[in-house]
């Protein structure tokens, strides 16, 4: 085996391309990632669509199914293209858990969809949503109410009243005298109910007295309530407050004993708190007030090992053969490490959706906690507490594949506001920067890549010349850069993408890699 350490940094939402409008990327002062790419091998790789599992080309990449392919070296069906495949063949329908949900409030209560309201792709799809009701009512279900997560965030930043249009209109379709859908509740959501790693507890919390107490303030509909708002706050969607669907001063669809509850996003990082409110018996994150006697299920099971949620509809990918188990059968160390925000990413994420260790000897993991204010406001984060560790991690000689993720330019890309983003992309190359030397200092490799784009990308284009630009907050199909630093190779010909780099891992550390997985970048 190599004596040389291998070092991975994924700067998150880091992607390429040669436009510089709204390009936090390019327009950053980035001198150590440009003396990389001009003096390095290199190339740019794909971290979106069929490369990494989802339906199409046209499907934007996510952290969670770009760590997957990183990790794994493979491609797997995905988010999207699982639960799409699943609706298709219906199998969905046919499980315990599905019959259970109906079951439950067939006869007297209401069955439950909270969600991501959009057709982004990346948490949830409206698509899913109509189908699930659909078969609700076909199976006899008399009474559905929605509860509505705006978001703004994977596409456009106020395109909210798009998908309630839509969702109306096909409430107006299947309407009758014996079924009625209907939206009880909503908000934001970067304000309710979709916080993720335990961050930001109150966000559940307000979630859950939104949808389940039905308390907040009332409107008689969700288009009322979000142009109330945005003439109100002018906040975007994704930062709308919580609002609930009222008649005659009475909630229409608070969460009560007899229901049923689906939570219809297919991503686990921003599902897992709500499920738990939901599914503990012993709970201490807030106070619940009450726990409904309902059945409640998630479109997959958002943490295979923890078990979140109990029920779940759709079964996630079964991935095998990781490269962090065949690096423990190697007798390889490794360590991760990254911020609260991406932990989960270089860990769980990272192994194949395992949120075990393959060997407790062999592999660290290491959590710096995110600071709970909005991105924008301190957009460098954590990056230096992430490198500092990181930088005596790879001077211990401890380890032989150290891997860790930036989240900057992804999080703070997500909040629209391009100048952080900018702060942000600089702040991930002073880090890199430091690595390098690091690197140096202990002969090692240094691998720079991305999981998917973000900050590339920060303004939508102009309808017409002379507008002012309007934030764009979701992820790009840009390509993301793969580069190789202190080591002296040949970038291999062919259409590469994340699911390529488990090979290249390995060959950097002379082993044979996987058999299983896709074909190294290198030669």
């Amino acid at each position: 085996m190599s004596k040389r350490p291998v070092v991975l940094v994924v700067m998150d939402g880091v992607g390429i391309s040669d436009k510089d409008y709204g390009n936090a990327v390019n327009n950053a002062y980035t001198p150590t990632l440009h003396e990389l790419k001009a003096t390095s091998p290199n190339t740019a790789i794909k971290a979106h669509g069929l490369a990494v599992g989802l339906p199409s080309d046209g499907d934007m990449g996510n952290s969670e199914v770009g760590h997957n392919a990183l990790g794994c070296g493979q491609i797997y069906s995905q988010g999207a293209k699982l639960v799409n495949e699943s609706i298709e063949s219906k199998d969905i329908f046919k499980t315990d858990t599905w019959k259970a949900l109906v079951d439950k409030c067939k006869d007297q209560g209401k069955m439950h969809f909270i969600g991501l309201l959009s057709d982004g792709n990346v948490h949830s799809h409206i698509n899913h949503l109509m189908a699930l009701i659909e078969q609700a009512k076909a199976d006899g279900i008399k009474e559905v109410r929605v509860h509505a997560l705006l978001d703004g965030r994977d596409v456009p930043e106020t395109s909210a009243l798009i998908y309630l249009d839509q969702i109306e209109a096909f409430f107006n379709t299947v309407n009758d005298d014996h079924f009625h859908a209907c939206i009880a509740s909503g908000g934001g959501r970067m304000k309710i109910t979709m916080d993720r790693y335990q961050a930001n507890w109150p966000m559940v919390e307000a979630g859950w007295h939104t949808h389940v107490l039905g308390e907040g303030r009332q409107f008689a509909s969700a288009k009322e309530a979000v142009e109330t708002y945005r003439s109100e706050t002018g906040v975007i969607d994704q930062d709308l407050p919580a609002f609930v669907i009222a008649k005659d001063g009475k909630p229409v669809g608070t969460i009560e004993d007899g229901d049923s509850v689906v939570l219809f996003n297919f991503r686990g990082d921003r599902a897992q708190e709500i499920s738990l409110a939901f599914d503990s018996e012993v709970f201490t994150e807030f106070d619940r007030v009450r726990k409904p006697d309902v059945m409640y299920a998630g479109m997959l099971q958002y943490d295979g090992d923890l078990k979140i949620p109990n029920n779940f509809l759709v079964y996630p990918p079964k991935i095998k053969h990781t490269l962090s188990e065949y690096l423990v059968k190697n007798n390889i160390r490794s360590y991760a490490i990254s911020e609260t925000q991406k932990y989960g990413h270089v860990t769980y994420f990272w192994n194949g959706n395992n949120s075990q260790k393959f060997s407790e000897e062999l592999e660290d993991w290491v959590e710096i906690k995110s600071d709970v204010v909005p991105f924008e406001q301190r957009p460098w984060m954590k990056s230096a507490e992430i490198t500092d560790t990181l930088v005596e991690a790879i001077e211990s000689g401890k380890y032989d594949f150290l891997r860790t993720n930036f989240p900057n330019g992804d999080m703070v890309g997500h909040t629209g506001n391009y100048e952080a983003t900018i702060i942000g992309v600089e702040a991930v190359d002073l880090c890199l920067e430091r690595i390098m030397k690091a690197v140096k200092k202990v002969n090692g490799i240094l691998i720079v890549t991305a999981d998917h784009g973000n900050a590339d990308e920060m303004y939508e284009k102009p309808k017409k010349e002379g507008d002012k630009p309007k934030a764009k907050t979701s992820h790009t199909l840009n390509k993301v850069p793969f580069i190789i630093y202190n080591k002296d190779v040949e970038i291999a010909e062919g259409d590469f993408g994340l699911a390529n780099v488990a090979s290249t891992v390995a060959k950097l550390l002379e082993l044979e890699p996987d058999a299983h997985w896709l074909p190294a970048i290198i030669k």
